[in-house]
C-alpha cells in the first residue's frame, strides 16, 4: 500500500510567519510537498506562483471566498439572495486556482442568515446550493478542476453553518450529479456531529475528494490529548486505497515544527 500524503494548511500552521509565501517556504523545509490554505486573495499571486515554482510545492487546495467575514459571512453557496456574489467569488477563485495549478476548491455553503431558522430555510438553501453546484461543475470542468463541499460541526465550531453533516453533504452532492463535486471530509467535524468514524468513512468513501484532520475536541496535533486514535483511522484509510491529500488543518499547541513529530513518525514508519 502506497502511504499517505499530507499537505500543510497554511492558514493554520507555520502563523509564527506573517504571509503565506513565508509559509510556503517554511512548510517546504519542514518536509511537506504540498501546501492548502483557506483563503490566499490578500497576498500577491504573482509573489505566490514564484514561491511554489521556487519551492516545487503542490498548492492542492483553497476556498471560495467568505464574503463579507466583517458582516458575519463564511462562504455564499447556499445563501438566499447572494447568488450573483457567489459567482464573483467564483471566478476570483479560478483565477487564483488556474495560476497556482490548483486543482480543487471548496465551494463554502455559508451560514443560515441571521434572524432566519435552519429549518424555516432549509429547503431553499439547499436548492439554491445545488444551483450554485451544478454551475460550478461545469466551469470547473473545462479546467480540470474538483470542487468540494464540507460539512462543518454546528455543535462547537459554528452553529449556523448551513452544511454539518456527511449525510446532508451526501444527499445535496447526488441532487448536484455532479463527477467533479466531492466530499470534503473534516475529521474533527464529522467526529463532533455524528462519531462513528469508521463506518462513515467506509459508507462515503467513493464521494470523498479530500481529507483534513485535527484531535478533538481541542482541535490540535493529531496525537495531541483526545478522542480520535489517528493510528488507526490512517491504517483504515491506506486499505481503502485513499490516494488523495489529507490536510493538516489543526491549531498547533506550539510552536508548528515542535509539533510536527506525529508526522515524522509516520513518514519514517512509511518508508
Amino acid at each position: 500500500m502506497p502511504p499517505l500524503k499530507f499537505c500543510a494548511n497554511i492558514s493554520w500552521l507555520f502563523t509564527e510567519l506573517p504571509d503565506f509565501s513565508q509559509r510556503i517556504y517554511a512548510a517546504a523545509s519542514a518536509g511537506f510537498q504540498a501546501v492548502e490554505a483557506a483563503w490566499l486573495y490578500d497576498s500577491d499571486l504573482q509573489e505566490l506562483q514564484r514561491v511554489r515554482e521556487a519551492t516545487g510545492v503542490e498548492v492542492v487546495l483553497i476556498n471560495t471566498p467568505p464574503g463579507d467575514v466583517k458582516e458575519g459571512d463564511l462562504g455564499l453557496g447556499a445563501v438566499p439572495g447572494r447568488e450573483t456574489e457567489f459567482k464573483q467569488g467564483l471566478d476570483l477563485a479560478l483565477k487564483y486556482a488556474k495560476a497556482l495549478d490548483c486543482k480543487r476548491i471548496h465551494l463554502m455553503a455559508g451560514r443560515i442568515p441571521v434572524g432566519s431558522t435552519r429549518a424555516a430555510l432549509a429547503r431553499e438553501m439547499e436548492a439554491i446550493f445545488v444551483q450554485n453546484l451544478k454551475y460550478a461543475a461545469d466551469i470547473f470542468s473545462k479546467e480540470g478542476i474538483t470542487g468540494l463541499i464540507e460539512p462543518i460541526n454546528t455543535r462547537i465550531t459554528d452553529p449556523r453553518y448551513f452544511l454539518d453533516s456527511p449525510h446532508q453533504a451526501a444527499a445535496i452532492l447526488e441532487k448536484v450529479g455532479k463527477p467533479n463535486i466531492k466530499l470534503q471530509m473534516d475529521v474533527f467535524h464529522w467526529q463532533i456531529m455524528d462519531g462513528n468514524l469508521t463506518q462513515n468513512i467506509e459508507k462515503y468513501f467513493p464521494l470523498i475528494g479530500h481529507i483534513q484532520i485535527a484531535q478533538v475536541p481541542g482541535r490540535n496535533e493529531p496525537d495531541s490529548a483526545g478522542e480520535i486514535r489517528y493510528s488507526y483511522l490512517f491504517n483504515t484509510l491506506e486499505q481503502l486505497g485513499y490516494k488523495g491529500h489529507i490536510g493538516c488543518e489543526y491549531k498547533p499547541l506550539g510552536a508548528t515544527d515542535e509539533g510536527l513529530g506525529w508526522l515524522k513518525d509516520y513518514w519514517t514508519h512509511s518508508k
